[in-house]
This record gives C-alpha cells, sequence and structure tokens, in this order.
C-alpha cells in the first residue's frame, strides 16, 4: 500500500479513537453511494456527525480542511441523503471535519463541527 494510503487510514483509526472517546458512537466506516465516500457516521444524542477525515504528514500546502472541495461536499451531501433514507433516519444532521497532521513523531487532532453545510 502506498505510504499516503497508510496515513490516510492512521488518521480514520485515530479519528474513530478521539470520537469514541468524546461520547461518539461510530455508526459507519467508509459508506459509499454511487462515487461518494462518507469516511465516518457517527451519533452522539439525537445528532448524526457526518465526519470527512482529513490527514496530512506537513502543513506546508495549508491545512488539511483546505482540501474538502465543494465537489466533495456535493457528493457528500448526495450520500448522506441516501444513507438516510436507506436507514430511515430521523436526527439532526451535521457534517464535521477531523483535520488530522502529524507533528514530529505525534499527530495533532483538530475537529469542526459544523464544518461546512447543515440541514
Amino acid at each position: 500500500m502506498a505510504e499516503h494510503n497508510d496515513l490516510g487510514k492512521k488518521g480514520e483509526d485515530l479519528a474513530v479513537e478521539y470520537l469514541e472517546q468524546n461520547g461518539y458512537k461510530i455508526l459507519e466506516r467508509n459508506w459509499t453511494f454511487q462515487k461518494a465516500e462518507i469516511d465516518i457516521i457517527a451519533q452522539k444524542e439525537a445528532v448524526l456527525a457526518i465526519v470527512e477525515v482529513k490527514t496530512r504528514s506537513s502543513l506546508d500546502f495549508g491545512s488539511p480542511q483546505d482540501f474538502v472541495k465543494p465537489k466533495k461536499i456535493q457528493l457528500l451531501i448526495k450520500a448522506v441523503n441516501a444513507y438516510i433514507n436507506y436507514r430511515d433516519i430521523d436526527f439532526d444532521v451535521r457534517f464535521d471535519i477531523i483535520a488530522i497532521h502529524k507533528n514530529s513523531e505525534a499527530f495533532a487532532i483538530e475537529h469542526l463541527t459544523d464544518a461546512f453545510y447543515h440541514f
């Protein structure tokens, strides 16, 4: 597996661990619909958190969250609508970004709630 794929997988694992430590229940990982993939679908109380994980080895080219583009957001919205209909869910939906970057040998985690769209 390519090194960037390993870093992305590690980032998603760290994000899941972070969310669970903060009271979220993980419902799905890497849920796909057509061309869209939702990294993590989690629930905390009556909120469904749609989490995009962005992991970078360096901040030289910008923050991880800077790489969530409008096209990706549109795909995520379609996927979330499909997921809600498929699972017959009636929760508030929130889009979050968990930005992770490698800082020497450790990882810095930033959780941005309500990052780009609210139903």
